[in-house]
């Protein structure tokens, strides 16, 4: 089952006993911090949950599954996220 963004927020608010706009906010806030950090290849760790880097792709040969023509694909980044200790031993 999926927990979606404005179900997060309010179970968040109900556990913090806090609003539901100042959760939003926190999140929006959290959001911006990992977006411009990736962005400077900053990594970023929260021990034993999580942490969230951006990777390099090397450029390779690809090829077209509808015309089978070869073809190159640009280097490029990725993001990896990485569970944690805890976040890993929770899904048990």
């Amino acid at each position: 089952m999926a927990k979606n963004r404005s179900e997060l927020v309010a179970e968040v608010a109900a556990k913090a006993d806090t609003s539901q706009a100042a959760v939003n906010s926190v999140l929006d806030a959290l959001f911006d911090v990992f977006s411009e950090s990736i962005a400077k290849d900053e990594k970023i760790t929260i021990p034993g949950w999580l942490a969230v880097e951006r990777t390099s792709r090397a450029a390779r040969t690809g090829r077209n599954p509808q015309t089978g023509e070869t073809i190159q694909i640009a280097a490029g980044h990725s993001v990896k996220l990485t569970a944690g200790s805890k976040l890993k031993a929770s899904a048990k």
